[in-house]
């Protein structure tokens, strides 16, 4: 091969390489490990938007939630040692999450490997629980191939996040450039006799279920799922945490199974004669503990469609295994004849349930956090994004407040605290015009506070809604109810969020009854500042149907 152009460094090759996969944004914090990388990013900087975040694990949050919001990779750039130590919280949340993620890790030179040198970590180790594959790039005449694999393979079957470690030396070194076109998106195809003979199982059910979940969605297999679904008269659950594939007002929709679903849902489920999963890999928190179903034999009959071989069976087996994409899927169910033998009122009652679960229930203290949540549907377009970490008070805005379909709903299945605040910046970087709030607990929200200094610096700042109670609710929830009265570890001291509010230039409410909650949301709706507005929530106030007293209660 015959050269034209002169030699570039190693991190101008791989700079250009991730321009060539359609890379917009990546997310990280600089560390002199990756320098040259960095320098490479300069040239591009009009179209790749490296953005500064403050800490590593906000910034693998925001990979996950760009690429949740975007369906592309996210792109995570760290520092070795220390900075990869902090990103393995994003790596496990896109692990878990089926997140298509690329996180590049700065890593000691070539020659100092095995050594225990400043900062060295084996990444093949410590990443190989929470990735789909490790590698690190040898040659500088070889990163174009190995961003070429690390994006296939994020995107390939059940996604997920990929690490690639770049040596120091190899990022110094010159080099020819071997350009690689972008990498494929890979959709299993549709077994098309196994599908037949699903189809018919379902056609001849009197009280099918579908339960959607996973990433491999787009907007119009959603909306194409719901015109069937319509049609047929069949009623949509939708999987933890992927509340948003369905519009919730829409007449098939059944809520969401998972944590505090319920559990007229939960009966509804489990007394189907055919239950049809897409996309959705039946995790321990969809199946309530994997109770939902009997294993190894659910006694309904299972159709499961999953983009991911080895997610079918792993746990659940299924009567019809169908290694396909949802949108594939979702294009052959939209041409089947319509003749089904659905039981009148089947699907009317499905939806009837879900609409008498999220009525609003009385609870005590002066903030009806129910009627708040029922309510914010009205003061906020329907396109609105929600983000959240992991508390209880997440169950407020999950359960009452009717998510307006895909990508909507921005939350961590594997239950990780800390995600919502930088997965609201993400959304706010990509989308400036969107409404984006964050509901976060006073506990999940200081994990990743310092990311609002990511959201000043880049105009990026999303209504944040708080709740303060002063402890960390879950873990308290369940200390009352193992052992009674005996509290340790769980009492939070808070800094003043006003304050921390007016120090980014945001702007800042504190809210104790519900009748002033809404006058403070339209004035942050009216403004780009962005804002906190904290609730002081009552301690008591644990869950929407019990007072936290309640709890020890039970136990004497």
């Amino acid at each position: 091969m015959t050269q034209a152009t002169p030699k570039i460094h190693g991190g101008k090759i791989l700079a250009n390489a991730l321009a060539r996969q359609g890379v917009k944004f990546a997310f990280g914090v600089p560390g002199e490990s990756f320098l040259p990388l960095l320098d490479g990013l300069y040239e591009h900087q009009k179209t790749l938007k490296f953005i500064t975040c403050r800490q590593e694990g906000g910034a693998a949050y925001m990979g996950d939630a760009y690429a949740k919001l975007t369906g592309n990779p996210g792109v995570v750039m760290v520092t070795r040692g220390p900075g990869a130590s902090n990103a393995i919280i994003g790596l496990h949340t896109a692990f878990q999450d089926s997140t298509p993620l690329v996180l590049l890790i700065g890593q000691v030179s070539s020659e100092m490997v095995g050594r225990e040198s400043f900062q060295e970590m084996d990444y093949r180790k410590m990443f190989s629980e929470c990735s789909k594959w490790v590698g690190s790039i040898d040659r500088v005449d070889r990163i174009d191939e190995f961003i070429s694999k690390a994006f296939h393979i994020a995107q390939a079957g059940r996604q997920g996040p990929v690490v690639l470690a770049l040596p120091e030396d190899v990022l110094f070194d010159e080099g020819y450039e071997k350009p690689t076109l972008k990498a494929h998106l890979i959709e299993p195809g549709l077994n098309g006799p196994v599908f037949d003979a699903a189809m018919q199982t379902l056609k001849a059910s009197k009280h099918p279920m579908v339960i959607v979940g996973g990433s491999s969605w787009n907007k119009s297999s959603c909306l194409a799922l719901e015109k069937w679904a319509t049609t047929n008269n069949i009623p949509i659950a939708c999987s933890f945490r992927y509340q948003d594939l369905i519009d919730n007002l829409s007449p098939v929709f059944a809520g969401y199974i998972g944590i505090a679903a319920n559990p007229q849902l939960i009966s509804r489920v489990q007394a189907a004669d055919v239950i049809l999963v897409i996309g959705d890999r039946l995790s321990e928190i969809a199946t309530g503990g994997y109770t939902l179903l009997d294993i190894p034999n659910p006694k309904q009959t299972l159709i499961h469609v999953h983009p991911g071989a080895e997610e079918l069976g792993s746990v659940y087996r299924p009567d019809f295994a169908l290694n396909c994409s949802p949108s594939l899927f979702v294009d052959a169910l939209s041409q089947l004849n319509h003749c089904f033998a659905i039981e009148n009122g089947h699907l009317e009652r499905a939806h009837q349930d879900q609409q008498a679960f999220t009525t609003p229930l009385p609870i005590v203290g002066d903030l009806q956090l129910a009627n708040i949540f029922s309510d914010i549907q009205n003061y906020v377009p329907r396109d609105t994004l929600f983000t959240n970490g992991a508390g209880n008070f997440a169950t407020w805005v999950h359960r009452f407040y009717p998510y307006g379909g895909f990508r909507t709903q921005l939350a961590p299945v594997n239950g990780s605290m800390g995600y919502g605040l930088p997965a609201a910046v993400a959304a706010k970087i990509v989308e400036p015009d969107r409404c984006v709030i964050c509901v976060a607990g006073d506990g999940d929200f200081m994990m990743n506070s310092q990311e609002l200094a990511t959201a000043m610096r880049y105009d990026a700042k999303p209504i944040v809604i708080i709740f303060n109670n002063g402890i960390l609710g879950t873990i308290r929830m369940h200390q009352e109810r193992e052992y009674a009265h005996r509290i340790s570890g769980t009492h939070l001291t808070n800094p003043d969020f006003l304050k921390m509010a007016e120090s980014y230039h945001m702007l800042g409410f504190r809210i104790s009854k519900t009748e002033d909650f809404f006058p403070a949301l339209e004035k942050a709706l009216a403004s780009k500042d962005g804002a906190i507005i904290e609730l002081v929530t009552n301690p008591e106030a644990i869950t929407p149907s019990k007072k936290l007293s309640d709890l020890a209660k039970v136990m004497n």
